[in-house]
Order: C-alpha cells, then structure tokens, then sequence
C-alpha cells in the first residue's frame, strides 16, 4: 500500500503523520499541489479545512481517494479522522474496510476564463461592501429572473452548511445530485434560495454595480469579474474515504449545533470563527488583517471564544513568542 501526504501548511501536523505511518512500516511521501503520482492508492490531506480546500483546487483529477486528518479536537467540517486514530484508520485501509463518497464540484469560468474547481461554493460580490449588484441568473440558456441583491451564492451539496447556509440557504445532504443558488440580501422578496440539478449549467451575467465585482472561489481566492460567470457540474469528483456512515447527516447536526450556538454570540465572534472555518489556524495579527476588525474587538472576541471553548490557542511553531488560535467545533 503505498500512500502520499498532501504538502499542507501545517508542518507539525504533517510530522506527526509521517511518523505514524513509519511506525507502521507504511510505504509513503510526501506530495506537493503539482505532483500527484498515479501509483499512489491513497493520499492523506493533513490540517483543516483550508487544506482540503486547497488540495481540491490543486488535483483536477481525483482517481486517487483521499483522508482527510485533523488534529486532537480540532475537526473543521470536511475532516474525518483524527491523528491519534490514524494507525486505526490505516488498518481500515489495508482491510477494504471503508466507503468511497465521490462529492461533485463546480467547474468555473469567468469572462470566459477557467479557474480552479470549487468543493464548496463560489460567490459574486461588488469589492465594497454594503454596495447593490445587479445581474441575471440563467438556468440552461434560459433567464430566470434579475435581480439587485449584495450579491449571490452558487454552492454545492457539501458546500450548503457553509457560506451559503450562513447567507439565508437550505442544507442538503451531500449524496444529493442538486446545486443551491442563494441571492444575498436582494431587494426583492420574491428572490428566494433556488435548488437545480447538478447536470444544469448556471450563470450570472450581466453583472452591473457602481464598483468592481469579484468572483469568490471557496472563501479564498478573488477574481475581478466584468460581465459573466458560468458554473457547471465538474468532470472529476473528489473521492473521500469515508469511515463511518451517514457522514452527510452528521455534518449537519453538527452545524445545527453551532447555530444554536451561535444565536447569543457577538457579530465580531462570529466573524472570527467564519474566518478560522476557510482559513485554518491564524494569529492575532492575521484575524486583524483579514477581519479588518480593531484589536481591541479581536483581543475580546478571542477571549470569549476561548472561555466558551469554540477556539484553542497554542504557541506556534514559527515563533515561540506568538499565539496561534485554532477552531474546535
């Protein structure tokens, strides 16, 4: 059995990985988002979700399956297994004891351009906030409706307990063969969260605000955007090893849980936690910067996360005098 680890950022994680499998006499490398060999039978994505979502974006075709690890009680939502059953989880692997859940992204293009595959969602929104866009959906050719909204959400099945479930969106289980279209806080009440068939082909042209628009690959990356964004079903889905069944509906009691939670936290908190769920564990300094949130605001939004046990803080790696914080829900 030979296995790869994918090159996260998160080189503890990845030690500690690579050590595991040693001890168990495993036959594995690590890999980077360019290589991918073909022999491989199984590749380890080590860290939260951000990694997965980069390794999806990275590898354009999934024949090789993938685990998603985490580590202690930090999960995210797209991981499985956690590194202290990692060992377990390998003798899973050697026995056939296990699922293959193929999950279906959206292929990209805007003004024409291809951009990477989307596990989750992707997003139009004028580059200043608070500011209308208008646009026309269309559904295979055919205009169904225009719209002036802040902007609008394209999502799959995996991707509806994430940005789009926090936008107003319904939360579909994954094995479902459908795409969500959210309008975000449109002046027309009649424009109301839409599913379709995953074989249809989505688009959003002709986009007019005040400002510049862009196109948000899966939380992350931003893309200017003048006129169109065309959306279909990927021709390669991700294929996740899946060790307990009914992951689907797990995943959404557990982000049914959060929302409880979520209903007496202070805005600036829940901010802080959107932020973590895309970009993995970050300092103070870099909540501030990607927040665009006062110090002060980080420093007692932290506090409270921590006293409520939503985060962890540890000392990072790079730096023993900085703190890094880390989800745990």
């Amino acid at each position: 059995m030979k296995i790869g680890i994918f090159n996260s950022a998160d080189g503890n994680l990845m030690n500690k990985v690579k050590k595991i499998l040693d001890d168990l006499s495993v036959d594995s490398k690590i890999t980077n988002d360019e290589v991918m060999p073909a022999e491989l039978d199984f590749v380890l994505v080590a860290g939260g979700d951000r990694a997965i979502l980069n390794y999806c974006h990275a590898i354009k075709d999934f024949t090789v399956p993938i685990v998603a690890i985490s580590e202690s009680d930090f999960t995210g939502f797209l991981g499985q297994v956690d590194v202290k059953e990692l060992d377990q989880a390998i003798k899973r692997l050697k026995k056939n004891d296990y699922e293959i859940d193929e999950v279906y992204r959206l292929s990209v293009q805007v003004d024409g351009k291809e951009l990477e595959p989307v596990l989750n969602d992707v997003a139009v929104f004028p580059r200043k906030s608070a500011t209308l866009m208008e646009y026309i959906l269309k559904v295979d050719g055919r205009e169904l409706w225009h719209d002036n909204s802040d902007g609008v959400i394209l999502s799959t099945p995996i991707g509806s307990t994430a940005y789009c479930m926090s936008a107003g969106g319904p939360m579909v289980l994954q094995n479902s063969q459908v795409f969500v279209v959210v309008p975000v806080n449109s002046v027309d009440n009649t424009r109301r969260p839409i599913i379709v068939p995953n074989n249809a082909k989505l688009e959003i042209t002709d986009i007019l605000c005040r400002y510049l628009c862009e196109v948000v690959i899966d939380g992350g990356r931003r893309v200017r955007v003048k006129t169109n964004l065309e959306c279909k079903k990927y021709e390669f889905p991700v294929r996740f090893i899946r060790f307990t069944k009914n992951f689907s509906a797990d995943l959404i009691a557990k982000k049914v849980k959060l929302a409880e939670d979520l209903l007496n936290m202070p805005a600036s908190a829940k901010l802080i936690l959107k932020t973590m769920e895309y970009e993995g564990p970050l300092s103070q300094k870099d909540l501030i910067k990607k927040t665009l949130l006062p110090e002060r605001t980080i420093r007692l939004s932290l506090s409270h996360l921590l006293n409520h046990g939503y985060v962890r803080k540890k000392t990072s790696l790079r730096d023993a005098r900085q703190k890094i914080y880390e989800l745990r829900i």
